[in-house]
This record gives structure tokens, sequence and C-alpha cells, in this order.
């Protein structure tokens, strides 16, 4: 239990960061940047699995025909935490013109993730599930929570690492270019 508790303050202290030495090496940074990247853009969706709300195996390649907002969080992560509540409300907002899926990266069973959710007050958002983070390595994610937007063909448009109120005007701004026009 002790050496739970020491890991966690580690992780804690280390922020939501998942460093990669190989991306140190290839960037000449020892931190990723937080914010806007659309180094990415044009690419396609992995194929990755992942445990829709009843647990059942799911991938994106599912929601193609809308935009898709993907997010990846985990429980163990403030900043996640605290943008949670705004992906909440634009997934409301969004409603039939662009899918909010935000995907958990718990290592814990679905039904945790279902209780966090829910004990958050975030009943617009299902609880998708990737306990073995495969989202997190097939998109290279270094800092959590990392949201990507997809076109309605499946391309990424850009991905955004860090936190963001997601009712904001910039998240406006940005979201605005999922329109069907960026379908390639």
């Amino acid at each position: 239990m002790r050496l739970i508790v020491l890991l966690l303050i580690g992780l804690l202290g280390l922020g939501c960061d998942r460093q990669n030495p190989g991306r140190e090496q290839a960037t000449g940074s020892t931190r990723p940047a937080k914010g806007v990247d659309r180094s990415h853009k044009g690419e396609t969706a992995p194929a990755t699995l992942f445990e829709d709300p009843d647990g059942a195996d799911f991938s994106l390649a599912g929601l193609k025909g809308s935009p898709v907002l993907l997010n990846l969080w985990a429980s163990w992560c403030a900043p996640c935490v605290k943008e949670l509540p705004t992906l909440d409300q634009l997934a409301v907002e969004q409603d039939g013109k662009l899918a909010v899926i935000a995907v958990s990266q718990d290592m814990a069973p679905q039904s945790s993730v279902t209780a966090f959710l829910k004990q958050h007050g975030v009943g617009n958002l299902d609880a998708y599930h990737d306990p073995e983070m495969g989202l997190t390595s097939a998109l290279g994610v270094q800092i959590m929570p990392t949201t990507v937007l997809y076109d309605s063909v499946g391309k990424e448009v850009w991905r955004f690492a860090g936190d963001l109120d997601w009712t904001s005007p910039e998240a406006s701004k940005l979201l605005s270019e999922a329109s069907p026009a960026t379908a390639h």
C-alpha cells in the first residue's frame, strides 16, 4: 500500500505528461507543448479497438459520416477531470453535429469509469474505456488530456494537448473547423 501511495504522489508531481524518449530525441525538446498541434492533419483515425459503454469492442471507424471529437483522459489526471464537465456540456450542444467521445485511459474495470463519471456529474458522455491505452499509443499521446478532432471521413484536423474549456470562444473557433468542408 505504501508503494502505491508513493507511486501516486510521484505521478501527481509529474503532472499528466507521458514522456517518450524517442520523442525527446526527435524534437530536441524535453516536454511536449500544450496547445493546438496540426502536424498530423490528414492522418486517418487509428483502427485501435477500445471498449464502448457496454464493454464491447469499438473503433472510431464506426463513427465515419460525422465529425468526431476524441478526448483521451484518465481519472488520476487533474486537468482531465477539470475539463470533463465542459466536454459533457459540449456533447449536449453539439448533439447530431459532432460526436464527442471521451475515452478513459484508466486500467481499472469499466464499471469504475461509469461510477467516476456519475460521481463527477458527467451525465452526457458515455463511458468509453481503453484499459490497454491503445489509443494513447497509436496516437503517440504525450500529455493527458489530449483531444483530437476528426472530420466526417475520419481524417485528423488537429489535436489539442492539455485541458481546454470546450465551451469557450477559443474552443468554438477550433471546433468550427469540423464542418463538412474539412472532409477530404
